[in-house]
């Protein structure tokens, strides 16, 4: 498969081969989402604790008589139905189930979504950057012309190095190098832009 270099100044130059191995399979949405949700499930930073009836410090004495009072039974003042007893099923802080997958799984949906955006066209491959960008600006008018405004970049450290204080600021663009390369990222973004050494370094990764 065969795609098109663009320059940074908006010129088509050249032309790169890619795998088809990685951009042409059938996607498979299920596999998508379920990579999806797990790396979801990790964002979560799962902080909140609430004190369970065994963690309350109090007395343990029954409270009244279990008979002839005429109201219900209790133990303590411990238990969840008082003010300052224990909660029942709250939230117990970094003490809880996470979502697992294999490696195969992880990678498997980052082919099956790059072959999506291979799908619909959504993949764009701009040339190494050599000179250093300083104005926002300029940067700002090749996303307009070549209609690059929602975009994750993936870019080596060079190039990304180079172009980084000119793209910070701009809105619905993020920058990231190919080894960050995720499933959320591709998805929450219209378009995906590689460098040619970028995408040469995450085909020759997935390959293996």
């Amino acid at each position: 498969m065969k795609l098109n270099v663009i320059s940074i100044d908006g010129k088509t130059s050249q032309n790169i081969e890619i795998s088809d191995k990685i951009f042409s399979l059938k996607p498979n949405n299920t596999l998508i989402q379920s990579v999806v949700d797990w790396q979801l499930n990790h964002f979560k930073p799962r902080t909140a604790k609430t004190k369970q009836r065994n963690e309350i410090t109090g007395s343990t004495a029954k409270i009244y008589a279990q008979k002839g009072t005429g109201g219900a039974r209790h133990s303590s003042r411990k238990a969840p139905l008082f003010v300052g007893g224990g909660v029942a099923h709250g939230p117990k802080g970094n003490v809880y189930k996470i979502k697992k997958i294999n490696k195969k799984v992880k990678k498997l949906g980052l082919l099956h979504l790059l072959s999506q955006k291979s799908k619909i066209k959504a993949i764009y491959v701009l040339g190494d950057i050599k000179n250093e960008i300083k104005k926002t600006k300029f940067f700002d008018q090749f996303l307009k012309k070549n209609k690059l405004k929602n975009s994750l970049m993936i870019f080596d450290k060079e190039s990304k190095s180079k172009i980084i204080k000119s793209a910070r600021n701009i809105p619905n663009l993020k920058i990231i190098e190919q080894e960050g390369t995720n499933v959320y990222d591709l998805l929450k973004y219209k378009n995906v832009v590689f460098t040619a050494t970028s995408i040469k370094q995450l085909e020759e990764r997935l390959i293996k």
